[in-house]
């Protein structure tokens, strides 16, 4: 089983991941890329990479033949399938082996059966781990699950039996949405994972999610790392993840450890895997799933234990008994992440696309940024949005939080839309500074959703003080030297200057005045006065009505990025004379990113009520409902099922009424 080159079939900050701790270990590292991932960290980390398509997934990185081909023609002895794309593909990791290669993973098997979560709970209830009741049954008719149904109770969770991530997963909380529900779960599952079958379990309300990483070798050790609390979720997709659980008692502990380690024994497992609970008020936990793979929320369990996951995947691989027993794993401080994603959580968490014109990852004692991206990348429609983990860790809960926060708010991503402010804002808040969190989290702490950012005049001033400041720099270049003693100076007062900035459709009207270092800016009954005292490249430190403040900013000629904070806004420059081409009137729908059409629901013709689906646009590995925004009736409808749209394409065209 000894090779001294891995291929790493990923992108992104686990394919660098994986290729930093692989070279540390001696072995070369060889990576696989598209062209929409040329520029990314993983290509230039590696010791070698290799062409393998245009950018749309199915072309590339989950095309096994073209990573199978890589593998060979760099002579790499392994591959590392890091997470998502083929990791828990059986059919990927028994071509590997029967290539005379080697699967940094689980037997063929063991994926196969715990990748269908109907196969996994059946295989788990007889071997006595604890399950949620459900149907998990081979008939899929759409009568047998509502009948099923109605026997487990609602609310009732519909779930892809072969899914994972969040997509394909509905609540449903009466027998009138199950249809409904039925029918957008096996859309979703049968796009994402080419199988529509399903699952129904019972609805349990408010618990933890709760997992155990486990760790098994070829020589029969199984053993646990402890667990980690992902309790924070959006659309079933994890936010925040920490280790360990703010509620975990020893004797819990043991138990779901001893639980996960029997449901890695009953598949014969290998290498790393992670089974997940839902943990109740009472103390009862249930099997959720099994996921056969490193977890992106590993980090957290490194740096309470001080082990290197990916190394111990390695050694494993090659043939290695573990390197320690069950008593040799000890929990040190406490470590909590966050996902840093290209989304807009004002907006339904609505994924992103577009430049990344600044990235800035955070350091300092307990900091740790796993990113996947640099400035001068672009946010690709073809994958996650999810762009780096940011992660904390210290003594106690409070210091790893606090610690975590600061670091969300000097880790500065400017160019798209991020959910920055909103990472920050979660960990500040009371329920989950105090450990409380549970799945129902975030519908708790923002029953009507993340508010928009709402700007202050103060950075709105200080936005033009910057744009100012560069065009006052672009005027002395052009008028060729003039002395410092000049600069600044009239014989006549100052008359000041009327602006208008824009951010986010709204108008900011702006008053400036130059003095002697600096700006007089006048917003609405405000008055700042504004100096910039230092700058570094892009790292700005002004004085703003005597008070320090540091913020990041990218410029160009009228507009200006800045973050102040975890806030991450764009403000426009307005020139006289200039229109607002973009305002689309409300009865006009438009695609809101790059997607493919997977339905369309509304016909000309047809009265419809805001709020109702008109259409499914499948964009970033999620599908996405998009809903009419006003009552009216379907004038035109320019899409149909199977076309590839791009971001602002027109829809739909509904006649308000």
């Amino acid at each position: 089983m000894a090779f001294d080159t891995i291929l790493v079939a990923n992108r992104g900050e686990i394919a660098a991941r994986v290729i930093r701790s692989a070279q540390a270990l001696g072995l070369r590292a060889v990576a696989v890329y598209t062209t929409a991932d040329a520029q990314a960290p993983h290509v230039a980390l590696a010791d070698e990479a290799v062409w393998i398509g245009d950018g749309p997934v199915g072309d590339s990185y989950l095309d096994a033949g073209k990573i199978l081909a890589a593998a060979q023609h760099t002579g790499a002895g392994a591959i590392h399938p890091g997470y998502g794309f083929l990791s828990e593909n059986s059919d990927f990791a028994a071509a590997v082996e029967a290539a005379g290669l080697v699967f940094v993973g689980p037997e063929p098997q063991a994926i196969l059966s715990m990748g269908n979560k109907a196969e996994a709970k059946r295989l788990l209830i007889a071997a006595g781990v604890p399950c949620v009741p459900g149907y998990e049954g081979a008939d899929q008719a759409d009568d047998v699950l509502i009948e099923a149904a109605d026997e487990i109770g609602f609310p009732i969770m519909v779930k892809a039996a072969a899914g994972g991530g969040g997509r394909g997963m509905r609540l449903v909380q009466s027998k009138t949405d199950l249809a409904e529900a039925i029918s957008l779960a096996r859309s979703e599952a049968e796009n994402a994972f080419g199988s529509g079958e399903l699952i129904l379990e019972r609805a349990i309300i408010a618990p933890r999610h709760v997992e155990i990483q486990v760790f098994a070798d070829s020589h029969g050790a199984v053993i646990h790392l402890g667990e980690r609390d992902c309790s924070v979720q959006r659309r079933h997709q994890k936010v925040v993840e920490e280790a360990p659980c703010p509620v975990m008692t020893p004797d819990l502990r043991a138990a779901m450890g001893a639980a996960a380690v029997n449901a890695a024994r009953a598949v014969n497992y290998r290498g790393a895997g992670t089974v997940e609970f839902l943990l109740d008020e009472a103390g009862q936990f249930y099997f959720l799933e099994m996921n056969t793979r490193l977890q992106v929320e590993h980090p957290v369990t490194e740096l309470v234990t001080g082990l290197d996951l990916v190394a111990m995947q390695i050694a494993v691989a090659q043939g290695d008994p573990l390197a320690l027993t069950q008593d040799d794993v000890t929990l040190t401080g406490h470590a909590i992440e966050v996902r840093l994603y290209a989304e807009d959580p004002a907006n339904d968490y609505l994924p992103a696309t577009g430049p990344i014109d600044l990235w800035h990852p955070a350091t300092g004692p307990g900091v740790r940024v796993d990113s996947g991206v640099v400035t001068g990348q672009d946010v690709s429609p073809f994958y996650d949005p999810m762009l780096a983990k940011i992660i904390a860790h210290g003594p106690t809960r409070q210091v790893a939080r606090t610690r975590l926060i600061k670091a969300v708010r000097e880790s500065v991503l400017l160019g798209t839309v991020t959910n920055s402010a909103f990472l920050a804002d979660v960990l500040d808040q009371k329920g989950f500074a105090q450990g409380e969190a549970t799945t129902a989290f975030l519908d708790q702490a923002y029953p009507t959703g993340f508010p928009k950012t709402q700007s202050h005049a103060q950075d709105a001033a200080l936005a033009l003080a910057l744009l100012l400041d560069a065009d006052a720099k672009r005027a002395r270049e052009a008028a060729g030297y003039v002395s410092e003693d000049q600069l600044g100076w009239s014989s006549a007062a100052l008359l000041p200057l009327n602006v208008t900035l824009t951010i986010a459709g709204q108008d900011l009207h702006l008053r400036a005045t130059a003095t002697l270092g600096g700006w007089t800016i006048g917003a609405g009954d405000e008055t700042f006065e504004i100096t910039l005292t230092a700058r570094d490249t892009d790292m700005i430190r002004a004085r703003v009505n005597g008070k320090t403040v540091d913020v990041v900013a990218v410029l160009s000629r009228d507009s200006v990025q800045i973050a102040v904070g975890a806030e991450r806004m764009t403000f426009s420059r307005v020139r006289p004379g200039a229109q607002d081409e973009t305002v689309i009137a409300g009865g006009r729908v438009s695609a809101p990113m790059p997607g493919l059409v997977v339905d369309v629901t509304a016909q000309p013709g047809q009265t419809v009520t805001k709020g109702d689906t008109l259409a499914v646009l499948e964009a970033m590995k999620m599908q996405h409902q998009i809903m009419a925004a006003v009552d009216g009736t379907v004038s035109a409808v320019h899409i149909k099922a199977g076309q590839q749209l791009t971001a602002g394409d027109v829809m739909i065209e509904i006649e308000e009424t």
